[in-house]
């Protein structure tokens, strides 16, 4: 038997059961198998597995939307109690985006749990707005760089429905970030300011999803640098595309916030 989940990465947690060889005059409990969305880095090529029996292997195949196999691994967790995170990571072949990754978490009698991930997280490619020093205001030059991920976005969207596949929720994120000159507070406004301005130029220029915005300040730089360093790559916005709000700092929680 084989029990498969199939997921986008905004599920909550993967959840599944599956009992296999067991013996009817003293079954035990079902293997549980759970993937927490938040632990799925495809950055960083990790995510996390919890057992509920005592933890025996996990073998891990990554997809390209191609369907070409860019990852085929199996790592041994013998000797993990039940419930332990298991960090099952990855090393691609190339650097295809991920179409989706079976996780196959085998207890230590030898049961075992399918669970497919079908990721939908795509970053939008763009040229950074530059904004004036302390300003929010999207000036009328920079607007044919939002003109070209306005385009990039519509391709986006326009290959997903021709493959005819459905992602719940989906929704275009716009999260802003500074470098570290100034205070943390007046970083975290300005950043907040400089995503609705962004988000708000979306939705009049008329994208139809769902759109939300968030500043994050200085807490999830592109570099890390001490305080009050001028860092160009550290002042930047992304666009994302996708089934669930992106994870970028754990030391910071984020309030989206959606655009009308």
């Amino acid at each position: 038997m084989r029990a498969v989940i199939r997921t986008g990465l905004a599920a909550v947690t993967v959840v599944a059961v599956l009992m296999m060889g067991q013996r009817a005059s003293a079954a035990p409990p079902a293997l549980k198998v759970q993937v927490d969305k938040s632990k799925v880095d495809l950055k960083q090529h990790r995510l996390e597995v919890k057992m509920s029996h005592p933890a025996g292997k996990v073998k891990i195949e990554v997809y390209a939307e191609s369907e070409a196999v860019i990852a085929d691994e199996e790592q041994d967790f013998t000797g993990r109690p039940a419930g332990a995170p298991l960090i099952v990571t990855w090393t691609p072949t190339s650097d295809a985006a991920v179409a989706r990754i079976e996780v196959h978490a085998y207890d230590a009698q030898g049961s075992w749990v399918g669970v497919e991930i079908a990721p939908w997280f795509v970053p939008i490619p763009h040229e950074d707005v530059n904004f004036k020093t302390g300003s929010a205001e999207i000036d009328e030059p920079e607007t044919p760089k939002l003109e070209a991920a306005y385009t990039k976005l519509g391709e986006v969207l326009a290959k997903d429905q021709a493959h005819g596949r459905m992602h719940p929720g989906i929704t275009l994120y716009i999260a802003g970030h500074t470098d570290t000159v100034g205070s943390a507070a007046h970083n975290l406004k300005l950043s907040q300011d400089r995503a609705r301005s962004i988000a708000s130029w979306f939705r009049k220029r008329g994208v139809k999803l769902p759109i939300s915005f968030e500043g994050f300040g200085e807490t999830s730089p592109e570099v890390k640098t001490a305080d009050n360093v001028d860092e160009p790559r550290n002042r930047r916005v992304d666009y994302v595309i996708s089934d669930g709000p992106p994870t970028y700092s754990a030391a910071f929680k984020p309030s989206w916030k959606r655009i009308p």
